[in-house]
C-alpha cells in the first residue's frame, strides 16, 4: 500500500530511488505527463537521489484546453487510452526523455465522463518500444486515489525499466 506521503522513506519513495537507480543504470531519461495526479509524480521523482541526472519533469496539465494546448490531446474526452497514450506521446515530443508515464483519471469523489470514481488510465513506455496503457480501478477518497495512482506510476517505471 503506498505511503501518504512521497518522503524517501516512506514505500513510494522507496519505489522513486529504485527508478532513479534503474534510469542510472540504463542511461536513460524520465518525463511524466500528470492531470490526475496534479505534479504528485513530479514531487515524488523529484525527491529521489540524483534526480537532476535522469528526471526531466512534469507536464501538469489538469484541465481540458491545457491538455490539447500543451500536450496535443485531440478534442473529445480526456479520460480514456486514448487520452492517457496522447499524454504520453506529447511529454516525449515536448522533451528528449527516454521513458514516459502519463496519468489521466477521476479522482472523486463522483463520476466523471461516464467513469467511477477512482478509474485511472495510466501510459508508460518509451519512444523507441511503443506505448502501454492500462486501466485501473482504484479504492478510496480523493487523496488516497492519488497517492495509489503514484505508486501505480512508480511501479510501472520500474517495469518499463527492467526493475520490477
Amino acid at each position: 500500500m503506498p505511503a501518504e506521503d512521497s518522503d524517501t522513506g516512506s514505500p513510494t519513495g522507496e519505489l522513486a530511488e529504485a527508478v532513479g537507480r534503474a534510469a542510472l543504470a540504463g542511461d536513460v531519461t524520465i518525463v511524466a505527463a500528470e492531470s490526475l495526479t496534479s505534479g504528485a509524480i513530479a514531487a515524488t521523482l523529484g525527491q529521489a537521489d540524483d534526480a537532476s541526472t535522469w528526471f526531466t519533469g512534469s507536464v501538469v496539465a489538469y484541465i481540458t484546453e491545457m491538455k490539447q494546448l500543451v500536450l496535443g490531446l485531440e478534442p473529445g474526452p480526456v479520460i480514456n487510452e486514448v487520452a492517457a497514450r496522447q499524454m504520453a506521446q506529447g511529454a516525449l515530443e515536448a522533451t528528449r526523455a527516454s521513458v514516459v508515464v502519463a496519468v489521466t483519471g477521476v479522482g472523486g469523489p463522483g463520476p466523471q465522463e461516464g467513469h467511477p470514481a477512482g478509474t485511472v488510465f495510466l501510459a508508460c513506455g518509451s519512444g523507441r518500444d511503443g506505448i502501454d496503457v492500462h486501466e485501473l480501478h482504484l479504492e478510496g477518497d480523493p487523496a488516497q486515489v492519488v497517492d495509489r495512482t503514484v505508486h501505480a506510476a512508480l511501479s510501472a517505471l520500474l517495469r518499463e525499466l527492467g526493475a520490477g
